[in-house]
């Protein structure tokens, strides 16, 4: 807990996980543990409520997922992928968790965002009108700079990698297994 995190602050959680979810596949070709996620931003203050926001895409281990979030905590909302006739596809949630921050905001002294998109800078400058403290966890690399610079905290999953993800794979194992698919390439060829 730092010094303006207070062990008696009501905490909401707002977890957009398709923008978390392909952060952690793109960057590191990984998943994020989301119940360290919710650790980190709980940080020993009162959890009031901590959503996340996911897209049904019909696909087979979702549902499993789903249910994991919820054991570790979360509000599951779920809402439908779209889609369009020529088969572009959309899913968001942007609209959905924005209102239930406004909703959420006289019950709460700090929201903590778990997403990059820059598309919410002007949520966190409304919880900041209402006197709510705001927090982001996302990763650095893919995080909106206006973002980061609206809220009064920042955890950047970039500088611990190793704590919020699953399955992440390290630079060195990656060049062993590069080296090992050319050394296969070069025997034979030989």
């Amino acid at each position: 807990m730092i010094p303006s995190q207070q062990k008696e602050q009501r905490v909401g959680v707002f977890v957009d996980v398709q923008n978390m979810y392909y952060s952690a596949k793109n960057l590191y070709g990984a998943k994020v543990d989301f119940g360290k996620v919710l650790s980190s931003a709980v940080a020993g203050r009162k959890l009031i409520r901590a959503f996340a926001y996911v897209i049904k895409a019909d696909v087979g281990a979702e549902k499993d997922f789903f249910g994991a979030l919820e054991k570790i905590g979360y509000e599951v909302k779920e809402k439908d992928l779209q889609v369009f006739l020529g088969g572009s596809k959309k899913g968001d949630w942007d609209v959905g968790l924005c209102m239930d921050v406004v909703r959420m905001v006289p019950k709460m002294d700090t929201m903590v965002l778990v997403s990059g998109d820059g598309d919410y800078t002007e949520l966190l400058e409304y919880a900041r009108s209402q006197g709510v403290r705001t927090e982001v966890i996302a990763f650095g690399k893919t995080c909106s700079s206006k973002l980061l610079n609206e809220a009064d905290f920042v955890i950047d999953m970039d500088k611990s990698s190793e704590k919020f993800l699953i399955g992440k794979t390290s630079k060195s194992k990656i060049l062993s297994v590069k080296e090992n698919l050319e050394n296969e390439s070069a025997e034979k060829t030989n």
